[in-house]
């Protein structure tokens, strides 16, 4: 339980640590990108060899890519949106991604499934409707882009071994696309001290010591329970942006994290219904 709590607050802590990056320091969004996969990769580096001892093999370039788009939409989309408004825009469209490509292949969804999905389509639109309460469309966009990346990114990696030592291997294949990125954006690159150290932490504690924590605490739970806790995501980064923040807090956010998020937890739990305990690995969590 404490170690899924942790995880749960170092996922929304990278919405967090990407948005006061992007409002309040110097940094731009490709070198906060090119920075956090570095910092992520070495740190789960070091967590694989100190428990492993065998930190070289892991993961593959297709997926690095998907790594590599989900942090680059990820963070540009932060320059506009905030962090709550972002988390609930990237979870859903992880979410809508895994759902999504289960009903490409043949898994049908029925009775409270479907109204769980038309509900979560739903709040997404009301979401995103113009009016002065609207997220910006163009941070939206990424942000969802983003999404499918990392829907993408785990679904290629179901199966796929020892989690921690794939990702690992996927961060540090996806440096030097960040790099490539940044070195493309030259002109417009920008940095401070506060703005790397943000980055830092977002790579290496929110993001490499959180999978740690993550995919450690995945023995102990069932698949269900495992995407069930991730809904905590968006409220905790929502809460996060408020308090620490002071992000407004609208209507039409309220009704649409409810939405989506009361939609998806129907459709895990209808899932669950049917097929019954699994103890397969979910989503993993940005």
């Amino acid at each position: 339980m404490a170690l899924t709590a942790l995880a749960m607050m170092a996922f929304a802590g990278n919405s967090l640590l990407c948005r006061v990056a992007l409002k309040h320091t110097l940094i731009d969004p490709a070198s906060f990108t090119t920075i956090r996969l570095i910092s992520g990769g070495v740190m789960l580096w070091l967590v694989v060899r100190m428990s492993r001892g065998t930190p070289t093999g892991g993961g593959n370039w297709l997926s690095a890519l998907a790594l590599f788009v989900y942090a680059a939409g990820f963070s540009f989309a932060y320059v506009s949106l905030s962090a709550g408004t972002g988390a609930l825009l990237l979870f859903g469209a992880v979410q809508a991604t895994m759902i999504g490509y289960g009903v490409w292949t043949g898994e049908r969804l029925l009775g409270l499934q479907l109204v769980g999905l038309l509900l979560a389509f739903g709040g997404l639109v009301g979401l995103l409707l113009p009016g002065l309460s609207a997220p910006p469309l163009s941070g939206s966009i990424l942000m969802l882009g983003a999404g499918v990346a990392w829907g993408i990114y785990s679904l290629r990696g179901k199966g796929a071994g020892d989690a921690t030592k794939v990702t690992a291997g996927n961060f540090l294949r996806a440096v030097p696309l960040a790099a490539a990125l940044s070195l493309f954006m030259l002109n417009s690159t920008s940095l401070d001290i506060a703005g790397v150290w943000y980055a830092v932490l977002s790579g290496a504690l929110a993001s490499g010591i959180g999978y740690a924590m993550w995919y450690t605490a995945l023995s102990a739970l069932n698949a269900t329970n495992a995407a069930t806790v991730q809904l905590s995501v968006p409220v905790i980064a929502g809460l996060g942006g408020i308090g620490f923040l002071g992000e407004p807090i609208t209507l039409r956010l309220v009704l649409a994290s409810v939405a989506i998020l009361g939609g998806i937890a129907l459709v895990i739990h209808e899932k669950q219904q049917a097929h019954g305990p699994q103890q397969i690995v979910p989503a993993d969590r940005p």
